[in-house]
Formats: structure tokens, sequence, C-alpha cells
């Protein structure tokens, strides 16, 4: 932890000059930006996995039909499909486990008021108004929603709103060019409507996530929830 302290600050330190005041925050974008370059690859892979899952979705109608009866049968069956096919039914979450490290890591770092024994320097630092070990309770407590503190949480909670109502008009999209095959004389599929109706709205529960975290892993939350609706939106074209 005081190692990955240490880094920040010396980024931060760096970025004093351009960013003043606000130079550790920017460290923590420039932070979050590295980390998604680094999973980069896995995101392209699960963007043909996703592609490969669908162009599957006929077989897999058809093992549901023939093996109805037998959901043990079904389940090794659609594993044998995916290993015959080379298709991971994990390699879309990989992306997001990955990252998970970093953001509790950042959660834990500005969640502390010390780090190996000494005070945490990096509560002192501060985006605009707003103290980077902060939540949105210490904003409304002190200034209200349109103090500075408050203000620099609506920026924030406005940036997840566009890219959550991005995000929902391209996966509904999505979903209605690539509906899934019914499992025989238009039966549909068990589940997938509930599921249908939910995946579109998962993008806004980063609003809460922004709402609870201290603003650093806030900070990083936002910037990487852009970053992949940017990058969705191109792997996924």
């Amino acid at each position: 932890m005081s190692v990955f302290a240490d880094l920040v600050q010396r980024l931060a330190d760096l970025l004093d000059p351009l960013f003043g005041a606000s130079a550790a925050a920017a460290a923590i974008v420039l932070f979050t930006a590295f980390v998604r370059l680094l999973v980069h690859p896995l995101s392209r892979a699960a963007a043909r996995g996703q592609k490969a899952r669908t162009e599957l979705q006929p077989k897999i109608a058809e093992l549901r039909k023939k093996h109805a009866r037998n959901p043990e049968k079904l389940q090794k069956a659609v594993l044998e499909l995916h290993a015959e096919e080379k298709v991971s039914p994990l390699s879309g979450c990989l992306p997001s486990l990955c990252q998970l490290p970093a953001f509790f890591l950042l959660y834990h770092l500005f969640s502390n008021t010390t780090i190996g024994g000494q005070a945490n320097e990096l509560l002192t630092h501060q985006l605009f108004a707003a103290p980077l070990g902060g939540h949105w309770a210490d904003a409304l407590g002190d200034g209200g929603v349109f103090g500075g503190a408050g203000l620099v949480y609506a920026g924030l909670f406005v940036v997840v709103a566009c890219v959550a109502a991005f995000n929902y008009r391209r996966t509904k999209l999505m979903m209605a060019a690539n509906p899934v095959v019914p499992v025989a004389d238009g039966t549909p599929v068990p589940g997938v409507g509930a599921m249908s109706k939910v995946m579109p709205f998962m993008s806004f529960f980063t609003l809460f996530t922004v709402a609870v975290v201290p603003l650093a892993a806030a900070l990083y939350v936002v910037t990487s929830t852009t970053w992949s609706a940017v990058e969705r939106a191109v792997l996924y074209r």
C-alpha cells in the first residue's frame, strides 16, 4: 500500500505544474488509463467472444430443444460446444475482474488516514474543491448540492448519466439486432425475458457506486466507465 501511495504521490508531483491542486486527481485518471491499456487485449478478446457466442445461439437453441428434459446433459452439451468452437463463456467477465484489484487498491488507499504508520498525505489532495478521500455525503454536509464539493460530484453524476444513457441505447440496439433464438416453436428461453429488461439499466448502477465510495475511487470508476463505453463502441461496431 505504501509503495502504491508513493507512486501516486510522485506522479502527482510530476503533474503539479499542469494541474496544480488537482494533480493527484489527474494522476488517478492517468493511472486508470494505464490499467485500461493493460486490460485492452482482454477487452478485444471479449468482443471476439461475444460475436462468437452470438453466432452459436442457433446451435444452443437446438441443444435446448434436444435436451429439454435433461438439464445436466444440456449443460454438458453446451460446455462441449463452447470448447469445440473455442469460445469461453466467461471471457466477457475478464476485463472487469482484472480491474477490481486496482479499484480496491484506490479505495483502501483513500479510506485510510495512515499508510505505513505515517499520515496519509494523499488525503490532503483535492479535485477542485472536493477532497479525494471524501464522500458525496460529506459534500452534501459541507455546502450542499451547490457547494464547491457538491458541484464536483454533480459533474461526475452528469458524466456517468450520459455514459449510462449511451450504453443503454447501445445495449437495446444490440439486443434488438441479435435476439436470442427461441428453444422451439417460438418458446422463449427461460429467464431471458427478465434479463433483457434489466441489462440495459446495468450502467445506471454506477451512479450508486460513485455516491458511496471515496472520491478517488469514484474518479477511477467514472474514467474507466467512460473508457469502456468508447472502447465497446469501437470493438462492437
